[in-house]
């Protein structure tokens, strides 16, 4: 959508909603609800995207790896699956104007691959027309990169397999530390615990660095929409980042998401090999304001409202499964 025209489109629909939300939730209970629910949307698009990470077309590009932490990210079918989600259960439906809207509040998107990183980030283009136009799209792979003072280069995955450039021989070898161990003359592969210390920290740093400085570049868009909401990354607890990349994965950010008199922030961290029956889902069926519960991606278009860890907590606080759903 062309910059001048989504800018016109965010101020008629998001200005209003301001004034309207300011009106409806004066109250903090109702803040705290709609929170609550935003959250359960969010953390719901992101485990579902995390799930399609793994539909892989290319199984055949695995074989060459012997590491259980490696498969072929479908990264792809990951954002289509966040976004199929967040419009569902925001409320957007096919309607690509509130699409749009609601895409404006997510500056970025980054996928874990085992050998690098992707980000979706928005990016500015020319049209066909030479019209300005920006909207989410893929950034260049990016290697878990690391050099030290010696001017060897080191290329992490999530696990030990790395790929060394010696600058004594001014040659590349690639395996596992184990096996490199003794071989090489780079210090780092001949100590576990300061090469997996090592490997955390330049993957954790290298995603933080790219993720803050798309977030931050977000702000020159969201100005353009008419946006005064400052995008900046989030205090995220080191714990979570390196827990996020003990496996392949993907993390969403959203913010400036008007709720009263303040703003929706959240971020949610998803691995590949999630297993989904851990999650349990609270719906609603809008046609008919009656609400079931869920393990996995049910068929029908029943939106998000919170998240459980049991069935029984679920039914507790007002859910039906949805075989109550499937003989009505």
């Amino acid at each position: 959508m062309k910059t001048t025209n989504l800018a016109i489109i965010f101020i008629l629909i998001v200005v209003p909603f301001y004034l309207i939300m300011d009106i409806r939730v004066s109250d903090q209970k109702t803040v705290n609800r709609l929170e609550k629910q935003y959250s359960a949307a969010l953390h719901t698009a992101v485990q579902d995207a995390a799930y399609a990470l793994n539909q892989n077309e290319n199984q055949d590009k695995e074989a060459s790896y012997q590491s259980t932490k490696f498969f072929n990210a479908n990264k792809d079918a990951a954002i289509e699956t966040f976004w199929k989600t967040m419009y569902l259960n925001f409320g957007s439906g096919s309607d690509q104007i509130s699409q749009a809207v609601l895409e404006s509040f997510v500056p970025v998107i980054a996928v874990t691959d085992y050998n690098g990183f992707h980000l979706y980030a928005f990016t500015e283009y020319m049209d066909t027309s030479g019209q300005k136009v920006f909207k989410h799209a893929w950034k260049p792979e990016k290697p878990y990169a690391y050099s030290d003072q010696a001017g060897n280069s080191i290329n992490f995955t999530l696990d030990s397999y790395v790929k060394v450039y010696q600058a004594s021989t001014q040659t590349w070898v690639e395996g596992y530390r184990e096996e490199l161990e003794g071989l090489t003359d780079v210090p780092l592969l001949n100590n576990a615990k300061l090469f997996d210390e090592v490997r955390r920290n330049t993957i954790v740093k290298s995603v933080q660095k790219d993720v803050a400085y798309f977030i931050n570049k977000h702000n020159t868009f969201a100005t353009r929409l008419g946006s005064y909401y400052q995008f900046k990354l989030p205090l995220i607890p080191n714990e979570e980042w390196v827990n996020s990349i003990n496996d392949v994965g993907i993390m969403a950010f959203i913010q400036g998401l008007p709720v009263g008199h303040q703003f929706y922030n959240n971020y949610a961290f998803g691995s590949g090999r999630i297993l989904k029956k851990n999650v349990v889902y609270g719906a609603v069926d809008e046609s008919t304001g009656l609400k079931f519960y869920y393990r996995s991606n049910y068929p029908l278009n029943l939106r998000v409202l919170e998240t459980f860890t049991s069935e029984k907590d679920a039914a507790a606080a007002g859910y039906m499964p949805t075989d109550s759903l499937n003989k009505r």
